[in-house]
């Protein structure tokens, strides 16, 4: 038997005891994991920088919220509403047919898949939100490793191993699986797989997304892909606040060097601003200096992106500059027509670095025809004043369409971890828009409603039981109480 098949086995094992767990045990498991990750500080911020080409500074602050994270998940899973228990009382005398009693809550799925992601060694890795939210959920976890950091995910999952045995979890709860694409491949097609997770490029996405289709028993593929995250600058909020919006706008674009999800890769500008707003986050990105990239991989693709778009006789380039040394990702603004913006799909597509397109466009018809040609995106934003955004609705009913978060100041480069955070849009930014890999709704994406109906009170989950001994908000015959 491989190593894989073998831990589907240990796992399906584990999923079968960690279903009939009180949720009490799994808030211990994930506080136990976030503790022994707070033990490896000290060693892990400086593997995870070398490995990454990232600051110090930079994964300090990752590790913060990558500890957050997980106790997000932990005091949800502790509230214990997030089950979704519904319950509706028998009645044996309604005619023409008594009613019966029927309970309703979501119960985890069964093993899942995560993929590490490259560009966040710990948030969105082994112990990060797709990990965690199918551990809170009652899921064990199969983790890919991710090649661009192996000994950081070596060191994090040893966390996880180390919580798995201090509370006393069954031992297929977590596996750490390092290996290529036909590894990937297989832990996808692997019957005993219930879903997968996935941040990472649309290739990559996109073909594990038809290889579950493609199998016997199709599985949900939960794929974070590709975003140019739009920014809509209106006329009368430039007028006002143009060389602060350039110079925020320039520092979104190249922070963590381009390599964020949310980077915001396109924006539009009116005709008015355009030489004045573009001057101006120029001069910003001249001050910054060039910076590795994650990866050689990652870099290659940058600038070979670069120089496809240099090609097109329809960019102008307002700055442009060439690696200077191996892994360097330097700035670079081009600027186009939203005329032949709109004749071209390739100017659309994600350039994974900081680069960015300035579309000039000349009316408000001009920007909602390039909005309706948009494809679906994590985040967009629209930066204008109250008389412009009332006055527009209509524009902006046809952006909230291409969305998945619609912001109204700042830039979308910080995704907040809380309740209500919405990181997934529509494909191509994701397969599937109605979930979200950030906030404690991520938990959703690995369970599955199932009532019982008639059950004897003793072999109910608690969440179900009549006297509702976790204390948790229930829709009782209708009605939510406690």
């Amino acid at each position: 038997m491989s190593q894989i098949a073998n831990s589907f086995q240990e796992a399906q094992k584990a999923f079968l005891i960690l279903k009939q767990q009180g949720s009490q045990k799994r808030v211990a498991f994930l506080k136990e994991i976030a503790n022994q990750i707070e033990l490896l500080r000290e060693d892990l911020i400086p593997v995870a920088a070398r490995e990454s080409h990232l600051p110090v500074g930079r994964i300090t602050g990752e590790l913060g919220r990558t500890l957050g994270q997980i106790m997000l998940f932990a005091n949800l899973v502790e509230e214990g509403s997030w089950v979704d228990a519904i319950i509706d009382h028998s009645d044996p005398d309604r005619k023409p047919a008594p009613k019966p009693d029927i309970r309703k809550m979501l119960r985890p799925l069964g093993p899942v898949v995560v993929f590490g992601a490259s560009n966040f060694p710990l948030a969105f890795s082994t112990a990060g939100g797709d990990t965690v939210s199918a551990l809170a959920s009652g899921c064990p976890v199969l983790y890919k490793a991710h090649p661009a950091h192996p000994e950081t995910s070596r060191m994090v999952a040893n966390a996880i191993k180390a919580a798995v045995t201090v509370c006393g979890m069954p031992e297929g709860t977590f596996h750490h699986i390092e290996g290529g694409i036909d590894t990937g491949q297989e832990l996808a097609a692997h019957p005993l797989a219930k879903a997968v997770a996935f941040t990472g490029s649309f290739k990559g996405g996109k073909a594990l997304f038809d290889a579950c289709n493609k199998r016997e028993t199709p599985i949900p593929v939960y794929a974070e892909m590709g975003s140019v995250n739009p920014v809509f600058a209106m006329e009368a909020y430039l007028n006002e606040n143009l060389v602060a919006a350039a110079n925020t706008y320039a520092g979104s674009l190249v922070l963590g060097v381009g390599q964020f999800c949310t980077n915001p890769g396109l924006i539009f500008v009116p005709k008015a601003h355009e030489k004045a707003f573009g001057n101006q986050v120029v001069s910003q990105l001249k001050e910054v200096a060039g910076a590795p990239m994650l990866h050689e991989g990652i870099c290659n693709t940058y600038h070979q992106a670069l120089k496809e778009l240099a090609a097109s006789d329809k960019i102008e380039w307002l700055l442009t500059t060439e690696a200077s040394q191996v892994l360097t990702g330097n700035p670079s603004l081009a600027k186009v027509k939203a005329s032949d913006w709109l004749s071209e799909d390739a100017f659309q597509e994600e350039v994974f670095g900081p680069f960015a397109i300035m579309v000039v466009y000349e009316s408000i018809e001009e920007l909602e025809k390039a909005t309706v040609k948009l494809k679906g995106q994590l985040t967009c934003t629209v930066w204008g004043d109250s008389t412009e955004l009332s006055t527009n609705k209509d524009f902006l009913n046809l952006v909230e369409e291409k969305c998945g978060r619609l912001l109204f100041s700042g830039v979308p480069t910080g995704v907040e971890v809380g309740h209500a955070m919405q990181h997934g849009g529509p494909f191509p930014s994701t397969t599937d828009s109605r979930s979200t890999s950030v906030g404690s709704s991520a938990i959703s994406r690995f369970v599955r409603p199932v009532a019982f109906q008639d059950m004897p009170e003793e072999l109910l989950p608690e969440e179900l039981m009549e006297k509702n001994p976790l204390r948790i908000l229930r829709k009782v015959d209708g009605v939510f109480i406690r």
